[in-house]
């Protein structure tokens, strides 16, 4: 059975930094994506950052220049750091692994709309 376990979160006054942590537990594809989402409080969920098998990274524009995704696959965690945080950086920050789908050859085929979710992890940002 699969885990993912959120740490990290907290408040902070902006311009602060938090670095969010997210342990996997179960079996996970390392060839398999992981990211980040956050959802405030009457507004979408969002993706933040998303890092590939293949270790290429994805941002959503608010984000790109002050957080970090990062993934350890020999400890099976995903971490976000994020530095000059802002009053609109507040949510609940959620970790997700995508979901091995079948190996067809060399190639493993995952899939993120029906991922793995941890539990989430409040960031708050006081201006």
């Amino acid at each position: 059975q699969v885990q993912l376990v959120e740490s990290g979160g907290g408040s902070v006054q902006a311009g602060g930094s938090l670095k969010l942590s997210c342990k996997a537990t179960g079996y996970i594809s390392e060839n398999c994506g992981m990211a980040w989402y956050r959802q405030a409080p009457e507004k979408e969920r969002e993706l933040v950052a998303g890092v590939n098998s293949d270790g290429t990274t994805t941002y959503v524009d608010s984000v790109k220049g002050r957080f970090t995704i990062a993934q350890d696959k020999t400890t099976n965690t995903l971490y976000l750091q994020m530095n000059s945080l802002k009053s609109d950086d507040t949510a609940v920050y959620y970790c997700t692994a995508d979901r091995r789908l079948f190996d067809f050859g060399e190639q493993t085929y995952c899939t993120r709309s029906d991922a793995y979710w941890g539990q989430g992890t409040q960031v708050t940002v006081s201006s």
